[in-house]
């Protein structure tokens, strides 16, 4: 159990920086949250303050306790809460690595990529390839871009994910009780996430519903997989058929769970892969595809719907993009 906040005086003393901190760093900071902030990840939190610092150090410094908010040990899930003092300790920013910042280019994109932006809630129809944050080998990801856009709103956070190479639609709130209420939502299987998927081959006409539990695998090279698996999280993720095309099926998926890669390994586990999945798909039928010229995923979030604190819904619905609406064109 976190102690109680230090009163006023300990709080001056111990706000004074370290005078050993390292060279390139800064010294110890005590942070109080303020209200705006209130709801915020702690590892989201210090990842806006140690700019330039790779968010694998921020996890290890969490878990080493350097990081105290109110005295006490947190882990990177804690969510702050408003007058938590945080402790940050001293912490060597890379030499010659500045922090990364959206390009014009970046930025020229995402702000055509609004699809809504009302009530605290932003819609964005994100591209693919990229992350929806930064971490391990990637610097910028689309929660940190929106960060710089919008540096009038003090607080920014994803409500869900989408994977690096999945595009489409995805909610990020502009605020805290947005993003509470959204989330309870998503957690009462009531926000409505439908996407478009090509898989390979035909689907079976009667498979409507896959039930079937994943786990997560981690390879000796340190990759990422999932598997169904009996001992696996309990998933399921509807399917309904929209188009019967030349060696693939167009699929509308809603997933009901939100497992890792739950689309793309059910879709799988009933012998029809996503087109262009490096992970989960036979290579020789990813070959065919990129010879119709599919570079990438073909899974697009296509459609989120959920409602407001103050009881408005929205319901919006993202464009596929031009190349995968090229390919089904070839495919028709």
């Amino acid at each position: 159990m976190r102690s109680t906040p230090p009163n006023k005086a300990a709080q001056a003393k111990e706000s004074r920086s370290d005078a050993n901190s390292p060279k390139g760093g800064v010294g110890v900071q005590f942070i109080t949250v303020p209200e705006e902030l209130a709801g915020q990840r702690v590892d989201n939190f210090l990842q806006a303050r140690l700019k330039g610092v790779p968010r694998s150090r921020i996890y290890r410094i969490l878990r080493k306790g350097e990081v105290r908010v109110n005295k006490g040990r947190v882990k990177a899930e804690y969510r702050l809460k408003a007058g938590d003092l945080v402790r940050v300790p001293p912490i060597r920013v890379s030499e010659g690595v500045p922090p990364a910042v959206a390009g014009d280019q970046l930025r020229r994109t995402l702000e055509a990529a609004i699809l809504y932006d009302k009530g605290g809630l932003l819609v964005v129809n994100k591209p693919a390839g990229l992350a929806v944050h930064g971490g391990s080998g990637v610097r910028l990801g689309l929660i940190e871009a929106l960060r710089q856009m919008y540096p009038e709103s003090p607080f920014m956070e994803l409500v869900h994910r989408l994977d690096r190479d999945t595009s489409g639609a995805i909610l990020v709130a502009r605020k805290r009780s947005v993003l509470l209420h959204v989330q309870s939502e998503l957690r009462a299987g009531k926000m409505d996430k439908s996407y478009l998927a090509l898989g390979v081959g035909k689907w079976p006409r009667s498979q409507k519903l896959v039930e079937a539990p994943l786990r997560k695998n981690t390879l000796k090279s340190g990759e990422r997989m999932v598997v169904v698996d009996g001992e696996g999280k309990a998933s399921t993720t509807r399917f309904q058929v929209e188009e019967r095309l030349d060696g693939a099926t167009l699929l509308r998926a809603e997933p009901v769970t939100g497992r890792t890669h739950q689309i793309r390994v059910h879709a799988q586990f009933v012998g029809c892969p996503l087109a262009g999945d490096a992970k989960y798909t036979p290579d020789e039928a990813n070959a065919h595809f990129r010879q119709l010229g599919l570079k990438r995923l073909f899974l697009h979030s296509a459609r989120v719907g959920c409602t407001l604190p103050d009881g408005t819904r929205v319901s919006v619905e993202a464009p596929l993009p031009a190349e995968l609406a090229g390919l089904l064109g070839k495919l028709r």
